[in-house]
């Protein structure tokens, strides 16, 4: 199989390509990236000269460039995205351009190039938010009430995607997954600031009063599903990739990261809260439990030591990133 995989250098993106290429060595992949601030191509040194791996260096939103690319390719796979709300609450422009202009120009050129799967990653947070002391979860009958401009440029995208599979009857799947966590997560998400910062000897900020709740998901788990989606998944499908079972709010997780490296809660440092923030997303991933067999490999508490113990080993690649 031959994939073209978008945002390949990102956090996600890298993650699935050292999985795809230690899985299928005999399977070819073209990364395209832009190498944004999040694109970090120290992610793949280990890959770099793979025969059967190739980087382009170039952005979605270029329709020649997309075009030359998706000849004789199999499948693409686009996690390509600007993904940081408060990044998008400050400047929404790369996130309209990027994440909406950016999946049309490949659709066409999935079009035009006969692609066997069109597989695009989407989020929980174009769902919108549910209640603290709700037992709701979202699940793919879910209807969307994005509340960022960031969730905003993804619902328009997921709705791009399917638009493309009934119009034109391209044959796509899409994938909504939770907040992800684990090795190469650029340092300015909850998980991985806080680790760094410990690390650092510095506070670790929590947004308002820590009661937040989301589904996290270890990026290992994240990547083995987009593997079974891709091989068994049914064309039109959207599946839900989720890793928790209970509810865990950020405060408990901040204090579970410091349990573990030894530090106690004067750690914490309380900030001035975001605007919109949504209170509480939860998965339902029952279904493709149900239809390809997957559920995480981790559970939560083994994948925070696992990623702090990748952050301790790896303070060179993190400290390029927050200082330059």
């Amino acid at each position: 199989m031959k994939l073209l995989v978008t945002g390949g250098a990102g956090f996600i993106g890298s993650n699935f390509i050292l999985y795809w290429l230690k899985k299928y060595p005999k399977d070819k992949i073209i990364n395209l990236d832009k190498l944004t601030y999040a694109g970090n191509l120290e992610n793949l040194k280990s890959v770099e000269k793979n025969p059967n791996y190739k980087f382009t260096q170039g952005d979605i939103c270029d329709p020649q460039l997309v075009n030359s690319l998706t000849h004789n390719i199999d499948a693409i796979v686009h996690f390509a995205a600007e993904s940081h709300v408060d990044r998008s609450i400050l400047n929404p422009a790369p996130f309209i351009k990027t994440n909406i202009e950016g999946t049309y120009i490949l659709l066409e050129a999935a079009l035009k190039s006969k692609i066997k799967r069109f597989h695009h990653i989407s989020t929980d947070e174009v769902f919108g938010a549910l209640a603290l002391n709700s037992n709701e979860k979202f699940n793919e009958k879910t209807p969307y009430n994005p509340r960022s401009p960031y969730s905003a440029s993804k619902a328009a995208s997921d709705h791009l995607v399917r638009a493309y599979a009934t119009t034109y009857n391209l044959p796509t799947t899409i994938s909504s997954c939770s907040n992800n966590f684990g090795p190469y997560q650029f340092p300015e998400k909850l998980i991985s600031l806080a680790i760094t910062n410990i690390i650092e000897g510095k506070k670790v900020p929590v947004y308002g009063d820590g009661l937040y709740v989301r589904d996290w998901l270890y990026v290992e788990d994240h990547c083995e599903a987009i593997d079974l989606i891709l091989q068994k998944g049914k064309v039109g499908e959207t599946y839900f990739i989720g890793g928790l079972t209970q509810d865990i709010p950020n405060i408990e997780i901040i204090k579970k990261i410091l349990k573990i490296m030894g530090k106690d809660e004067t750690s914490i440092e309380y900030v001035k809260d975001r605007p919109g923030h949504d209170r509480k997303y939860a998965i339902d991933w029952t279904k493709i439990n149900r239809e390809l067999g997957w559920k995480p490999k981790h559970d939560f508490d083994e994948a925070l030591e696992l990623t702090i113990e990748w952050c301790m080993k790896n303070q060179d690649w993190w400290k390029g990133l927050k200082y330059g």
